[in-house]
């Protein structure tokens, strides 16, 4: 019975998740790296970020608040509603690039139009003393929903196929018709992941933040790329990431116990990096 009841509510989610192809994480991979992040800045970046985010009202979406760090993590995906508000912003959330040629951001980011480049916009906004309260606002939400963007695998590469929405997956025993390889990794397997113990959101060491951290932006745009490479594709392809696709691929619960760590570590990675960026944006 217990099964059953899981395998409705999957249903029901993945159908949600079809409709919005582009929401990465849901909102347990959002908020888990938003709070991550929040654990790990200078109470200095924490008090500025409240003080930002006290002002959402200026944002007028009353639909979608942003009142706390893990509500702005997934307010880029939930204005997505709102139509023609805000469907400037529809290609920042993901950069296709392509596992299966030599790595490259210039096409996929062509006049600044993906996740990586508006990382990069988005820190120079907060950092702007000119810029006005309400724009500086946007910019922090974004941010903080875009590094998160970054690090699911398959918002950062892809083998043309709208970052593994094109490809039809079961998940263990379950197989509805909407399900995807995107859809797995961006709820089911990022969920089983996340709710892994030990938990992910604490504080974290001089030496860990230094470690995970460093690199730039473009750095963790190629490391994510292998991931979707080297561990998304390839455990759903037999090994060969640019092999032949099948009907429907599968990813029985041996590869989805193999593929917890990875996709805990993304999160990881996206939460302690977002920390150190907000900390340089309010230095």
């Amino acid at each position: 019975m217990k099964r059953f009841f899981l395998f409705l509510a999957a249903l029901v989610a993945a159908t949600v998740t079809a409709a919005t192809p582009a929401s990465a994480y849901w909102e347990y991979g959002h908020e888990t790296v938003a709070a991550i992040a929040w654990k790990n800045v200078t109470p200095r970046t924490r008090a500025a970020i409240d003080a930002l985010l006290k002002r959402q009202g200026l944002l007028e979406t009353p639909t979608c608040p942003a009142r706390s760090i893990e509500q702005a993590s997934v307010w880029p995906d939930c204005v997505k509603k709102l139509g023609e508000r805000f469907n400037y912003a529809s290609s920042w959330h993901y950069q296709n690039v392509n596992i299966c040629k030599p790595f490259d951001l210039k096409a996929p980011c062509k006049d600044g139009n993906c996740v990586s480049a508006q990382i990069t916009r988005d820190m120079k906004l907060i950092k702007d003393p000119t810029v006005p309260v309400r724009e500086k606002l946007q910019a922090v939400i974004f941010l903080v929903h875009f590094v998160g963007d970054l690090h699911m695998p398959l918002h950062a590469g892809d083998r043309d196929d709208l970052g593994g929405n094109r490809v039809r997956a079961a998940y263990g025993i379950y197989a509805p018709e909407r399900f995807n390889l995107h859809s797995l990794w961006d709820g089911w397997l990022a969920e089983r992941a996340i709710s892994t113990p030990p938990s992910l959101v604490r504080t974290y060491s001089p030496e860990e933040r230094a470690t995970i951290a460093a690199g730039s932006v473009e750095d963790w745009s190629r490391e994510s790329w292998q991931v979707a490479r080297d561990v998304a594709y390839a455990s759903a392809l037999n090994g060969d990431p640019c092999g032949p696709v099948p009907e429907r691929v599968r990813l029985d619960d041996a590869t989805i116990e193999k593929l917890v760590e990875p996709a805990r570590l993304q999160v990881e990675r996206g939460g302690v990096r977002l920390a150190r960026l907000l900390d340089e944006a309010f230095a």
